[in-house]
């Protein structure tokens, strides 16, 4: 029997580059080499696709600081080389803007290729945090109070005032298309906002405002096509204030519950609402769905990642190993939803 030719897709544009080949070399090395031939396509920090052999290199090269390093003008952009490679499907492995947000699938889609992971709607829908929770409001998908800013349009004393009315100190500021916590500033009160105004307006134009909302930090798993389940959940415990990109990937004062300890009639509302907040964006093939809760017990939806983490101490993949579903199936899973949505 013929090998099915799986192209792996990672590093790109964003600044989640170097997360992105992490979750790609664990996907590489899990990938069951008798039944897949894998061709794996690496991106660079200014949009160059580099050919297979080059990007295998990187793959291999755990020295993640030296990636890239030695792309300069004589490096050709082999984009053509991945057109014209014949490929059963695509396992993109793109974290953030230009791989998350609906660029690559339609991309993709354009080229009849069967992908992993959610389509151009959901993706797109996945990474603007503003209209992912305009869609949950009219949804009832319970989440906490937001506003959103442009930063074309910025005008702190009148921002200040509308916290003070619609949401309160302290409060959370963040770019609307970003993953991985970049440049998103937790702001005690009114002295803070100007500059993690400024922060978040460096990634996106638009910004997204929440309230700070005081407990448990979980995430659930979500895993399907029209039929979809969710596993069990996880409970963060950051070891900084919030849980930003330094305290997930960095700091190992983080702590990961997994599963989380919670009584059963929480996890199966967190599963619940996980799913609704999944087909809510019309969701494909994967996500983690991010919550929090309360000392009441009441669930907020804070946000949803269509290409969650990958490496092998994600919470997306720990989450199904908890729930019975081992690393290496849950990739044959997901390769088979890529194949079964687009017959």
């Amino acid at each position: 029997m013929s090998k099915l030719r799986v192209g792996l897709l990672f590093g790109g544009r964003s600044q989640e580059h170097e997360v992105s080949i992490m979750s790609a070399r664990s996907v590489f090395s899990m990938l069951d080499k008798e039944k897949y031939a894998i061709i794996p396509f690496a991106i660079t920090k200014d949009g160059v696709w580099l050919n297979s052999e080059r990007s295998q290199r990187i793959l291999d090269d755990d020295k993640i600081s030296r990636v890239f390093n030695d792309t300069d003008n004589s490096i050709k952009n082999s984009l053509a080389t991945f057109l014209e490679t014949d490929l059963d499907t695509v396992f993109p492995v793109l974290h953030g803007p230009y791989g998350e947000d609906g660029k690559i699938q339609g991309l993709l889609e354009m080229l009849d290729i069967p992908y992993v992971g959610a389509g151009v709607t959901g993706s797109a829908v996945g990474m603007d945090k503003a209209i992912m929770k305009d869609i949950y409001a009219a949804n009832n998908i319970p989440q906490g109070k937001y506003m959103v800013v442009y930063s074309f349009a910025i005008d702190s004393g009148k921002i200040k005032d509308e916290i003070n009315s619609k949401i309160s100190w302290p409060c959370f500021v963040k770019p609307a298309n970003m993953g991985s916590s970049i440049g998103i500033s937790m702001v005690h009160n009114s002295l803070e906002l100007e500059e993690a105004l400024n922060k978040a307006a460096k990634h996106d134009h638009k910004i997204v405002i929440e309230e700070y909302i005081k407990g448990r930090e979980l995430e659930c798993s979500v895993l399907g096509n029209e039929e979809v389940i969710a596993s069990l959940p996880g409970e963060i415990k950051p070891g900084h204030e919030f849980y930003d990109y330094q305290a997930k990937y960095q700091d190992e004062s983080t702590e990961l519950m997994i599963p989380a300890h919670l009584d059963d009639d929480i996890i199966d509302s967190l599963k619940k609402i996980a799913m609704r907040a999944f087909k809510a964006i019309d969701g494909r093939g994967l996500a983690r769905v991010d919550f929090f809760i309360k000392d009441n017990n009441e669930i907020l939806v804070n946000e949803i990642n269509t290409i969650p983490g990958f490496t092998r101490y994600s919470m997306y993949p720990k989450l199904w190993e908890a729930s019975g579903i081992k690393y290496s199936d849950l990739i044959d899973k997901l390769i088979n939803l890529s194949l079964e949505w687009h017959s």
